[in-house]
């Protein structure tokens, strides 16, 4: 398979490259380069977001695209116009945000998406997705569109920081504040769980919108943060806080403790983010490795970067609690 990967250098597009260059597929990466390409693939440099920034693509032909874009739409119409004769299939790294809100419980791929637009700018997440999934449909069609509407990603590579977050805390070690309760379900993707199942649907030739993460309650809090304290080899002390109380102090969920939503008390993005059906993917094949061996291949990765991950240019992250308030709230 010849791959053409817009990205290839961070987190999920990373993990496709290394993932295809394992099949021994042909793989080329095309973008800016501000992170180093990986091993085995043809590096292609241009920025697509300035005029001429798509030079580098005029020529050459590919079996699959896979584009992990997350910004301004009008810069996947423009790369999907360009290689709409000169590739099979464009698969698009969506997410599952491009959902209404709220979400019913258990929603699939029919629940109704948000409102967007192939030719926006700059526009708020959820739109950004749904517009680059229109502007992959315009040029492609329905049957040569692949869009990965994936969940919650973890795994190496981590350039938001919630895993890597958590580790950290955990390694520091002295009392942790964990959110409770220690049976709230979890359900994410491992990133190279979601690299293999791409590039096996790319080939099988699937099209259409899928649902991208573990089953429900794949695992859960407790199983994250003690396989957490056990990779790190760390003396931390959980200590399981009630919902209420980690609320009341004014701490976000998914923000400033990170992974943790409550089921009752934050209802409706707890079913956004764990609540969705994957029935469809499993079908095709979907397979997520066990909690234990994502946190530990986490940290593993880590440590081998010197335990800070990798900047995201242009976003601020809001995530992870001031060690001040989580005394604060334990009454430390």
């Amino acid at each position: 398979m010849r791959l053409l990967i817009l990205g290839g250098t961070e987190f999920a597009g990373r993990a496709v490259a290394e993932a295809a260059v394992g099949r021994g597929w042909d793989v080329t990466v095309f973008n800016r380069g501000r992170h180093k390409a990986p091993e085995g693939v043809t590096a292609l440099l241009g920025d697509r977001t300035r005029p001429g920034g798509l030079d580098a693509l005029r020529d050459g032909r590919w079996d699959a695209v896979v584009d992990t874009w997350a910004a301004a739409p009008r810069v996947v119409r423009d790369s999907a116009r360009l290689l709409a004769d000169r590739a099979d299939r464009y698969v698009y790294v969506s997410s599952c945000s491009v959902y209404a809100w709220p979400p019913a419980v258990g929603f699939d791929e029919t629940a109704p998406v948000v409102d967007a637009s192939p030719d926006a700018g700059d526009v708020p997440y959820a739109e950004a997705k749904r517009g680059g999934e229109l502007a992959v449909l315009d040029a492609f069609g329905a049957d040569r569109s692949l869009l990965v509407r994936a969940g919650l990603l973890l795994g190496p590579w981590e350039n938001i920081d919630r895993l890597p977050w958590w580790l950290r805390r955990i390694e520091r070690g002295g009392p942790v504040l964990a959110p409770g309760p220690r049976d709230n379900p979890l359900q994410y993707i491992d990133i190279r769980d979601l690299a293999e199942w791409t590039l096996s649907a790319a080939e099988a030739g699937l099209g259409g919108p899928y649902n991208l993460v573990s089953e429900p309650g794949h695992t859960t809090m407790e199983e994250l943060l003690t396989a957490c304290v056990r990779v790190t080899g760390s003396t931390a002390e959980l200590r399981w806080t009630p919902p209420g109380e980690i609320l009341s102090a004014g701490i976000e969920p998914w923000t400033q403790l990170p992974v943790w939503v409550p089921r009752t008390e934050a209802a409706e993005l707890h079913n956004s983010v764990y609540g969705l059906s994957v029935a469809k993917a499993l079908g095709t094949g979907l397979r997520c490795r066990p909690v234990a061996e994502t946190v530990a291949d986490t940290w593993s990765w880590l440590r081998s970067i010197g335990g800070v991950p990798p900047e995201r240019p242009g976003r601020v992250s809001r995530v992870g609690l001031a060690p001040e308030l989580e005394a604060k709230v334990l009454g430390l």
